[in-house]
């Protein structure tokens, strides 16, 4: 069992944290973009994009608790709540830009649609790795260094005057 010691040491710093997270979550975003494809060739693509929304959303969380932010654990359903309001918005960013992309083009090819998509998703994951790092995993960051459990004792020396203190 970890200690508030060992989380604050394994809590990477920004950079490491954004490393983290855009390999965690930038590959189950690539992943989810490449299932969203293939699922809206059977269903409509608002729907497919909602399902995998919401599958990618509970593993990336998942992720990012046990890497990215360095809780070292399962996410807490408080966690999963806060991050699902932060993927609500990136599904909207990214249905936003699939709508104004079929507006726009009558007929977009697939290599059309995945850079819109990756680029929309891009976008929204910037936002979304400032929202839980700076409130969904924020305890994690700024736990205080607790002190042992155990002290090292030390001995005094033994003196003449320690034992036969004068009177």
């Amino acid at each position: 069992m970890k200690t508030a010691q060992d989380q604050q040491q394994t809590a990477p710093g920004a950079f490491h944290a954004f490393a983290r997270f855009v390999l965690c979550g930038g590959g189950v975003g690539v992943a989810s973009s490449f299932a969203v494809a293939a699922l809206a060739s059977w269903i409509p693509w608002a729907l497919a994009n909602a399902l995998i929304t919401v599958v990618s959303t509970l593993l990336a969380t998942e992720l990012h608790a046990r890497f990215t932010f360095g809780a070292g654990g399962r996410a807490t359903w408080r966690q999963h709540t806060q991050s699902a309001g932060s993927a609500a918005a990136a599904y909207a960013v990214t249905s936003v830009a699939m709508f104004l992309l079929q507006q726009l083009v009558a007929s977009p090819g697939a290599v059309v649609e995945q850079v819109v998509y990756l680029s929309a998703s891009g976008l929204a994951g910037i936002g979304r790795f400032v929202v839980l790092r700076v409130v969904v995993f924020a305890r994690i960051l700024k736990q205080p260094t607790a002190r042992p459990a155990t002290v090292a004792r030390t001995a005094a020396p033994v003196t003449a005057e320690a034992l036969c203190p004068a009177a």
